[in-house]
């Protein structure tokens, strides 16, 4: 696990695309995927992107802050999932790609934890299959179960 601090500036960055990402989404008339309140949305959007800024600080590379790229890797080709409190598992869903890498990133801003990764094919094993709260059954990686952080670069298409 590696623990990332994001500056003042970083924050703002993460912030602002993060907001972009909300104005898209309604811009294009999407609502919520997994039931979330349309208002924790604006939240989860900016935290969404500061983790995925912080995986980036963490592993030397560039972040973008795009927006609208929802196939494509958060960082490179990388897919960062974040969430706020730091004993969730990674989720990989059904769309997800087998062949990507998923890093799991807690916290809120300014410090996040990166806890380690998973190929997507890897994550789908039935035992870590749920469907929580009524949501669309998902894989939850448990943070046990995920490789170091450090050991990322060697198993993808990095730098």
């Amino acid at each position: 696990m590696v623990e990332i601090t994001l500056s003042n500036q970083e924050m703002m960055v993460a912030a602002y695309a993060g907001c972009r990402r909300t104005v898209a989404s309604r811009a294009r008339g999407l609502v919520p995927e997994f039931g979330n309140n349309p208002l924790e949305i604006w939240g989860m959007d900016v935290e969404g992107a500061a983790g995925e800024m912080a995986a980036a600080k963490a592993l030397n590379l560039y972040w973008d802050g795009a927006v609208n790229t929802f196939h494509r890797g958060d960082v490179g080709p990388i897919q960062i999932r974040t969430a706020i409190a730091h004993d969730r598992c990674l989720i990989v869903r059904d769309r997800d790609s087998d062949e990507d890498n998923f890093v799991l990133v807690t916290g809120l801003m300014p410090t996040f934890r990166i806890h380690g990764w998973i190929r997507g094919a890897d994550a789908k094993r039935p035992e870590w299959l749920r469907a929580p709260q009524g949501r669309p059954p998902a894989w939850f990686v448990p943070q046990s179960e995920l490789f170091s952080v450090q050991t990322l670069a060697r198993f993808s298409e990095v730098g």
